[in-house]
C-alpha cells in the first residue's frame, strides 16, 4: 500500500515537473515574441520618418513649377516649337538640380508636351497619361499622388502632380498638369542589409518595395475583383501578375506611411523565439533537478536526525528541549531581523526608483517639448524655403530680361530669408542645449518681419493684410519664438479666409495695461463652438487630411506660456475669428 502511494506521488511530481518545463518554454517564447515585436516597432519608428521625409521633400516642387512662366507659355502655345524647346530645357535643368527621376508637363487631354527626358529613347514626350489617377486629381485642382510602374520606362516610382493654371493665377482655369517622378530604389537597397524581412505595401495590400525580391508585386491576401479591375485600369503594376504570398510569418509589426494608405511592415525572424523557449525550458529543468537533489539530501538528513534523537537518553531530553527552544527563539529573531532588513532594502529601492522616475519624467518632458518645437520649426521653415524658390525663379526671369536691379533685390530677399532660416535652426539648437536666448524684443519689428515672410502668400491668395503696430512696445523673450507664433497665427488666418467671400486679415499691436497685446483677426467663418474647447490640444485639427498635423496652436501656446504670456481665441461680433497674444511688458531696469 505504501509502495503504491509512493508510486502515485512520484507520477504526480513528474507530471508537475513536465508541466513546469512546458510552461517555461511557452513563457520564454511569448516573451521573446514580445521583445521582437517591440524591437521591430522601434526599428520601424526609425525607418518610417526617413521614408516620410523623402515623400514630403518634393511635395511642393510640382506646385512651384506650376507657376513657372515657361510651363504656362508652352501650354498656351503647344504648337510653338521655341516654347516647347525652352520648356524641355527648363525641366531638364530643374530635374538635374532637384535629383528627381523625371519632370513632365501634360495638356488637359493627358498628352505630354514637354519632359526632362525629352532627349532620351524612352522619353515621355508624346505619351498620354490620362488614365493615371494623379492626372485626374490634378486636372480637378487637387494634388495628385500615385505609385506605379512607368509604362514607358518600366521603372517604378512615386508620382506627384499639380495643376497648371492659366496666366499663373491659382484657382483659375486649369490648362495642364505638371508631374514629378521620384525613385524609392535607394530604400530597397538600404533594407537589404537587414536580416529581417522589410516590406512596403499599398492600401490594397500589394507589396511594391521589399528587401526580399520574391515578395515584390505579391499581395498579403487575395485581391477582390474590384481591386483587380482598378489596378488594371490605372496600369499601376503593368506587366506584373499580382499573386498572394503563401506562408508568411504571423509575427510582424506595421506602421502607416505617406498619404496613400501605405503600410511599412517588418517580419522578425522566428529562430530567436524558438531559441529563447529552449533556454527557458533548460533553465527550468536545471532548477527542478537542483530542487530534487536538495529535497533528497534534506530527506536523508532528516532521517539521520530522527534516528539520533530516538536513541538519545531520557536524561538528555530536557536539555534537548531547552536547546530546541533556544534554537527556535534564535531562528525567530533571525527571521525578524531578516524581515526588517528586507523591508529596509525595499524602501531604499523604492526611493531610488522614485528619484529615477522623476528624472526620467523631467527628461521626457524636455524631449516632448523638443519634439513639438522641431515639428513647429519644420513647419515654419517651409515658408522661407518657398520664398527662396519664388525669389530665385523671379530672379532668373529678371536676369533673362536684363533687369539687374530687380535681380539684386530678389537676391537680397533670398539672403534675408536664409538668415531667418539660420536663426530658426539656431534656436532649435539652443533649445537642445538647454539654454534660451532671452533679450529685449521689439514686438513691432517682429510683427513686420512675420508679415513680410508671408507677404507673397497673402498676395498669391488675394488676401488683404492690414498691419497696425505701435512702435516702442518691448518685451523680454525670444524674438525667433515670438515670430514663430505670429507666423503660425497668420497662416491659420490665411487658411480661414481661403473660401470666404471677403478675404481680409488684420494684425494689431497695442498696449493693454501691463501687457503687450497682439491681436490677429480674420473675415472667415469663425470657430465652431465644439472646437473651442479643443483648439490648443496637440494633434487636434479641423483641416482636411494632409493639410496639418494639429500641432501648430499647441506648440504656440507652449511657447507663449514659457514666456509668462497667454494665447486665447474667440469669435468676433462682426464675423470671423480673433486670436489674442498677451506678453508682459519689459519692466524698468530689466
Amino acid at each position: 500500500m505504501r509502495a503504491q502511494k509512493n508510486l502515485l506521488l512520484f507520477a504526480f511530481t513528474f507530471a508537475c515537473a513536465l508541466g513546469a518545463i512546458a510552461g517555461s518554454y511557452l513563457a520564454g517564447t511569448w516573451r521573446a515574441r514580445e521583445e521582437l515585436r517591440q524591437q521591430g516597432q522601434r526599428q520601424l519608428q526609425l525607418m518610417a520618418p526617413d521614408l516620410q521625409s523623402l515623400l514630403q521633400k518634393y511635395e511642393t516642387l510640382p506646385f512651384v513649377l506650376g507657376f513657372q512662366p515657361d510651363l504656362i507659355e508652352a501650354l498656351a502655345h503647344p504648337s510653338d516649337a521655341s516654347a516647347i524647346t525652352r520648356l524641355n530645357s527648363t525641366l531638364q535643368t530643374i530635374q538635374q538640380q532637384a535629383k528627381v527621376g523625371a519632370i513632365y508637363v501634360m495638356d488637359r487631354d493627358g498628352l505630354t508636351i514637354g519632359a526632362s527626358n525629352w532627349d532620351q529613347p524612352l522619353g515621355f514626350v508624346g505619351k498620354n497619361f490620362s488614365y493615371r489617377p494623379y492626372f485626374d486629381a490634378a486636372l480637378h485642382g487637387r494634388a495628385g499622388r500615385f505609385y506605379g510602374i512607368g509604362t514607358s520606362t518600366s521603372e517604378a516610382g512615386y508620382f506627384i502632380a499639380q495643376p497648371v493654371y492659366r496666366n499663373g493665377t491659382a484657382g483659375g482655369p486649369v490648362t495642364g498638369v505638371v508631374a514629378v517622378k521620384i525613385s524609392l530604389a535607394d530604400f530597397e537597397r538600404t533594407w537589404r542589409s537587414s536580416d529581417d524581412t522589410i516590406a512596403l505595401a499599398d492600401s490594397s495590400g500589394v507589396v511594391f518595395l521589399s528587401n526580399r525580391p520574391d515578395w515584390i508585386y505579391r499581395s498579403l491576401h487575395a485581391l477582390d475583383a474590384a481591386t483587380e479591375r482598378q489596378l488594371a485600369h490605372t496600369q499601376q503594376y503593368t506587366g506584373q501578375k499580382i499573386t498572394p504570398l503563401r506562408g508568411h510569418a504571423d509575427l510582424f509589426v506595421t506602421q502607416s506611411v505617406g498619404q496613400l494608405g501605405w503600410q511599412l511592415m517588418l517580419f522578425p525572424g522566428q529562430s530567436r523565439v524558438l531559441r529563447a523557449g529552449a533556454q527557458w525550458a533548460a533553465a527550468a529543468t536545471l532548477l527542478l533537478a537542483c530542487a530534487a537533489v536538495s529535497s533528497w539530501a534534506m530527506h536523508q538528513r532528516r532521517r539521520r536526525l530522527e534516528e539520533r534523537m530516538a536513541s538519545a537518553a531520557a536524561l538528555r531530553q530536557a536539555a534537548a528541549e531547552l536547546d530546541d527552544k533556544i534554537v527556535e527563539r534564535t531562528r525567530q529573531l533571525r527571521t525578524t531581523n531578516q524581515h526588517l532588513e528586507s523591508k529596509y532594502a525595499k524602501l531604499q529601492e523604492t526611493e531610488h526608483l522614485l528619484r529615477s522616475t522623476q528624472n526620467e519624467l523631467v527628461q521626457a518632458g524636455k524631449l516632448a517639448m523638443l519634439g513639438q518645437m522641431a515639428a513647429g520649426i519644420t513647419h515654419e521653415l517651409n515658408q522661407p524655403l518657398a520664398a527662396i524658390r519664388a525669389f530665385a525663379d523671379n530672379a532668373r526671369v529678371f536676369l533673362e530680361r536684363g533687369q539687374g536691379e530687380q535681380v539684386a533685390g530678389n537676391l537680397g530677399h533670398i539672403s534675408e530669408a536664409s538668415a531667418r532660416m539660420g536663426a530658426i535652426i539656431g534656436q532649435l539648437k539652443g533649445f537642445a542645449r538647454k539654454d534660451e536666448t532671452v533679450a529685449t524684443v521689439d514686438l513691432a519689428a517682429s510683427v513686420r518681419a512675420s508679415a513680410f515672410l508671408l507677404e507673397s502668400e497673402f498676395r498669391r491668395h488675394a488676401v488683404a493684410l492690414e498691419i497696425a503696430a505701435s512702435d516702442g512696445i518691448r518685451v523680454t523673450g525670444d524674438s525667433v519664438r515670438i515670430e514663430q507664433v505670429l507666423i503660425n497665427l497668420l497662416r491659420n488666418a490665411l487658411d480661414a479666409v481661403e473660401t470666404a467671400e471677403r478675404r481680409e486679415v488684420a494684425i494689431r499691436l497695442e498696449r493693454d495695461g501691463a501687457c503687450a497685446l497682439v491681436s490677429i483677426g480674420d473675415s472667415g467663418e469663425g470657430i465652431p463652438e465644439q472646437v473651442v474647447a479643443h483648439l490648443f490640444e496637440p494633434f487636434f485639427t479641423t483641416k482636411p487630411s494632409g493639410k496639418g498635423l494639429g500641432l501648430g496652436l499647441a506648440i504656440s501656446s507652449s511657447i507663449v506660456q514659457a514666456m509668462n504670456g497667454q494665447l486665447t481665441a474667440h469669435n468676433q461680433a462682426g464675423g470671423g475669428a480673433r486670436f489674442e497674444l498677451r506678453l508682459p511688458l519689459q519692466t524698468e531696469g530689466a
